[in-house]
């Protein structure tokens, strides 16, 4: 039987299958003729009867025998298979780039079963068809070209086909002539550890294919030999680079059209060495350990430090502390035992080393007594160089605390005697350290122990150790120019410190010039001083300015130069072309003219705009004039002035600002501000005067207008004993208003007003207002029988004043009404919308001080009468005193003026008693003299000044007759006699009765002013009680 198998239609991973059947089944066996079996590509199926070949090639070809045995026999059946391929490449052809005058070939090699053919195309035309070119020859599957030309470029194509496929590759042949280019960078650094290799790139193209040379230095000789390795694309190695191979290597290419070179730089560093490795360890438990891990490293590079645990991080646990070189785990644990590995990283290099740490049982210890070290001891200096020396000591006891670090001070004998300065600080483990030195210091060094509990006492400072002088190694800092004069320059600088001057002798050169002129350097050598002025400069010119430090051993290095400049002084000219933009109500904006830099004459550090306001548009009166001042830092044209008040008149002025001063100012610009926001709420809103039916309003314009009023608005609401709100009435007031007498209101009624005022923008804050009318006749009580005078009913509080302190203020006030009327005061802050603050009065007294209130601050305040219709007074405000730098002593409360104030007190009892005793024994009474003085008031005629003896009397009049009292007068209240012309006033203050008495004064009640059987129509009369009055309350 045969098999024939088409690989040009068998993918990869194809597998076959071959079948032998026979009966009874036998025991088959399957054998390649001159060959084995493919091992990983052959599987058996079906009881061995099916062989199965997968990812079939051609070498699978060939005879394949299958052997059966049974209990009857054996016998074998042969298969051949033949496999089939479709073209696959060998080699394909490539691009090709030639110079010319070069030779060159192109190969195409392809296999498949049956072998393809190879047809050659040039730009897709058969080469067969195209004109003979004497510098191309075909050869089957091979191009050979010879002395090419450029015109031989072209894309040539190989086809290789047989009767189950074909392959196309396409190939440029590009025939060029190019002079060299090295494409690695110029003056590329390449950086290698010691006895590593070193790679050194020279990337180049050209045509013809340059050649590459290698020198070492610019001109050096080229390289060759064993130490150097030349690869085709130009790298240049260096198998074991050494420390002299550092330095400049020149790449070289060339060819027949020219030649370049490229210079690239190889550095060989050092290796990092850890020269101390951490070590074994076995610490107890709660106990501490410390690894180590001392490197060396090559001084240009920076290495980095890193622990492992167990190859991986260390726990983050602030018990791992980790320094610069050594790891610390305090309070050790059984988790922590394990490797620690330090692990040392360069740019270049990497070390590592390990340790482990085992973690055992901790033993028991006695009580541990824990203190500062003492101090070290045995200084030493070695190693005595001109600018260093190394420090040595032996650490003190640590007193069961580990010491955690060193720290070295020194002592300059010299310069500073006796003053100790901190030198530097290592670690607690090392005991030596290298110090570096200044020249021309007398050192002495000490070292200081330093544990958890505290620095140890210094130890005793080593032997003096004097540096050799030399040349100032730095020049003074800090060097300025600045003139104080307009005609000076001031140059000024830090000086060094004594052991800066690394020698005797230390002076300053100080040099200057002027900027941009081309003068000559003027130069003075100082003593150590720290300022030089030169005089007799131009105002505000720059200049080069340098000082320079000697001693007498020569000059610093050459100082940097810096810029300075004479002094200034005020500017010439003022901003011309100053205009102002009105932005809106509250802001404008400012443009103004620079003026010229070369007349500033000093730095320019901006302008300053001076403005104020003239008048407030709606006032007619001039305020105080107060400036106000906007600073623009720069060289700014334009500026933005904020918070103007609308509809106002303002003036203003620039001025430039430099570092002397202001500039002469710009003419004054006027400008106004339009009408701007509502306007404020009205300055107060008082209520005074209330009748049966009236009140009177009496307000203040507003603060700040904002704009021309055109009116106020009033509305106002009844409010009933549930604090319930009635309807609203509303009520425009021209705008030159300041009062009004509202009419026709309910009697005893309580109102709320709400008051605001307006401009044609719109209607501003309002300010809210209560008031009470009073009470109608029917609402009063006729009088007791036996009783003295009579109080009205009809509730009235008037009067209330304030008497402040700087955190206090005593309220007074008068009251007509019912007896028995509990007070209270309401306060607040004036023009503040917060709620009243209430203060009740104790008992029937007419005053109460409140206490606690904020110096220098205006309060409003107002008196109400509990059970009254919640009635209250109109309001009234005061100012608290300022604030006093230290508390003034209140005599008020002085124990000596309390005691001879009862002292006072005492004297007048006993006075008024000894009086009122002397009385009451009937002492002669001028009757006589009285009724000659005082007529029965119901037969003097009228005076034609009082209108109203007799008559009722309006609120209006009776307000007017009841102002406050001066000292010692009387008012007298209509229908009745003035006490001070009474018969007796013991009478009309006779607590309930009716004057009468046993004795000699018991006739004194007929000529009596008191008319008892006539009702109390006009209004008492508010004058203080008199002390005979307090008496008779008393007896």
């Amino acid at each position: 039987m045969d098999w024939t198998l088409n690989l040009a239609f068998c993918p990869a991973l194809q597998s076959h299958l071959y079948f032998c059947v026979f009966r009874p089944t036998p025991v088959i066996r399957w054998i390649k003729e001159g060959g084995e079996l493919p091992t990983n590509r052959t599987f058996f199926e079906n009881f061995k009867k099916t062989l199965k070949i997968i990812d079939v090639s051609e070498a699978d070809s060939g005879k394949y025998k299958c052997i059966a045995r049974n209990t009857l026999g054996s016998t074998h059946h042969t298969i051949t298979v033949t496999v089939k391929a479709a073209p696959y490449w060998i080699t394909a052809p490539r691009n090709l780039v030639l110079s010319p005058g070069e030779d060159g070939t192109l190969i195409c090699r392809a296999n498949g079963n049956p072998k393809p053919s190879i047809i050659w195309l040039r730009n897709g035309v058969s080469i067969a068809i195209a004109p003979e070119d004497p510098s191309r020859k075909v050869d089957g599957d091979t191009i050979i070209f010879s002395d090419v030309q450029e015109s031989l470029s072209a894309v040539y194509q190989c086809n290789a086909s047989n009767e189950y496929g074909y392959l196309l590759a396409n190939a440029f042949v590009n025939v060029l002539a190019e002079p060299p280019r090295i494409l690695t960078p110029a003056n590329k650094l390449y950086q290698v550890i010691a006895n590593n290799p070193a790679l050194l790139d020279c990337a180049f193209f050209g045509s013809p294919v340059p050649e590459i040379e290698w020198f070492k230095g610019v001109k050096g000789s080229i390289l060759h030999g064993d130490l150097y390795v030349f690869h085709d694309n130009g790298t240049l190695e260096i198998p074991v680079a050494q420390k002299d191979s550092t330095g400049t290597y020149t790449c070289v290419a060339r060819n027949k059209l020219g030649k370049v070179q490229n210079e690239v730089h190889l550095e060989v560093k050092d290796p990092t060495m850890i020269i101390k490795q951490p070590e074994y360890k076995i610490v107890q438990r709660a106990g501490q350990v410390s690894f180590e891990c001392t490197i060396k490293h090559d001084r240009t590079l920076i290495p980095t430090i890193t622990w492992l645990k167990d190859n991986g991080e260390p726990p983050e646990d602030e018990r791992f502390i980790i320094h610069k070189d050594s790891l610390a785990i305090m309070n050790v644990t059984d988790k922590d035992d394990g490797t620690y590995t330090c692990v040392a990283n360069t740019t270049l290099d990497s070390v590592s080393a390990s340790a482990v740490l085992t973690v055992v049982a901790a033993t028991p210890t006695p009580a541990i007594i824990y203190d500062r070290p003492n101090p070290p001891f045995d200084l030493e200096l070695t190693d005595q160089l001109e600018r260093s020396v190394q420090l040595s000591w032996i650490p003190g006891y640590d007193n069961n605390s580990p010491i955690t670090n060193f720290v070295v001070e020194y002592e300059d004998g010299m310069h500073e005697p006796g003053i100790w300065h901190y030198q530097t600080e290592v670690r607690g483990t090392q005991t030596t350290v290298q110090l570096k030195l200044s020249p021309y210091v007398n050192y002495s060094f000490r070292v200081i122990a330093v544990n958890e509990i505290g620095r140890s006492q210094p130890s005793e400072a080593s032997e003096q150790y004097l540096t050799k002088a030399a040349k100032p190694d730095e020049n003074p800092s800090g060097v300025q120019g600045i003139g104080s004069e307009p005609d000076n320059l001031v140059i000024t600088w830090e000086p060094l410190k004594g052991f800066q001057s690394n020698g005797p002798g230390l002076q300053y050169k100080v040099s200057w010039r002027q900027k941009d002129v081309g003068d000559e350097w003027t130069s003075v050598i100082v003593a150590n001083v720290s300022k030089y002025i030169v005089s007799g400069t131009p105002t505000f010119v720059p200049y080069e300015i340098k000082v320079q430090s000697l001693n007498d051993l020569g000059y610093a290095p050459e100082p940097a130069e810096v810029i300075g400049h004479s002094g200034e002084d005020l500017p010439m000219v003022a901003p011309g072309n100053v205009q102002v933009h009105i932005v809106n109500s509250t802001l404008a904006k400012v443009h103004w003219d620079p003026v010229p830099l070369k007349t500033v004459r000093g730095h320019l550090q901006g302008y300053r705009i001076y403005y104020w306001k003239v008048q407030n548009l709606s006032k007619r009166r001039r305020r105080h004039v107060e400036k106000k001042i906007l600073t623009f830092s720069g060289n700014k044209t334009h500026g933005m002035l904020p918070g103007l008040e609308p509809y106002s008149s303002y003036k203003l002025n620039v001025r430039v600002v430099n570092g002397k001063g202001e500039g002469p100012a710009s003419p004054d610009k006027l400008f106004k501000t339009p009408e701007g926001e509502v306007p404020s709420s009205p300055s107060f809103l008082k209520i005074t005067n209330p009748t049966l039916d009236s009140l009177t309003l009496e307000w203040g314009p507003p603060t700040h207008p904002n704009g021309v009023l055109i009116a106020y608005t009033l509305k106002f609401q009844p409010i009933n004993s549930t604090h319930e709100l009635g309807p609203l009435v509303d009520i425009r007031i021209p705008a030159n208003e300041t009062s009004l007498i509202l009419s026709n209101l309910n009697y005893s009624t309580r109102y709320k007003f709400y008051f605001y005022a307006q401009t044609s923008v719109g209607s501003g804050s309002q300010i809210t207002e209560e008031a009470v009318t009073i009470m109608d006749e029917a609402g009063i009580l006729p009088p007791a029988v036996g009783t003295g005078k009579v109080r009205p009913v009809y509730p009235r509080i008037r009067n209330v004043t304030a008497s402040a302190a700087e955190s206090y203020a005593n309220i007074s006030w008068e009251y007509e009404g019912p007896d028995h009327v509990n007070f209270y005061v309401e306060y607040g802050v004036a023009g503040s919308k917060e709620d009243w603050k209430k203060e009740i009065v104790n008992g029937s007294r007419s005053f109460f001080v409140l206490k606690g209130l904020t110096p220098g601050t205006a309060y409003k305040v107002r008196v109400g009468a509990e059970g009254l219709s919640g009635f209250v007074s109109s309001e009234d405000v005061f100012e608290t005193g300022p604030a006093m730098a230290s508390r003034q002593v209140d005599i008020a409360t002085q124990g000596w003026f309390i005691g001879l104030m009862c002292a006072v007190a005492l004297l007048i009892l006993i006075l008024l008693i000894v009086c009122f005793i002397r009385r009451n024994k009937g002492g002669k009474y001028p009757v006589k003299e009285k009724e000659d003085a005082h007529a029965d008031p119901e037969i003097q005629p009228m005076k034609e000044d009082d209108g109203t003896f007799g008559e009722y009397r309006s609120l209006e009049s009776d307000a007017e007759d009841h102002k406050p009292l001066k000292k010692g007068s009387r008012t007298p209240s209509d229908r009745t006699v003035k006490k001070e012309d009474s018969d007796d006033s013991l009478v009309d203050y006779g607590e309930g009765v009716n004057g009468q008495f046993n004795e000699d004064g018991s006739f004194i009640g007929q000529y009596s002013g008191k008319k008892e059987k006539e009702p109390a129509e006009g209004n008492e009369s508010s004058e203080a009680p008199s002390p005979v009055n307090a008496m008779n309350s008393f007896v």
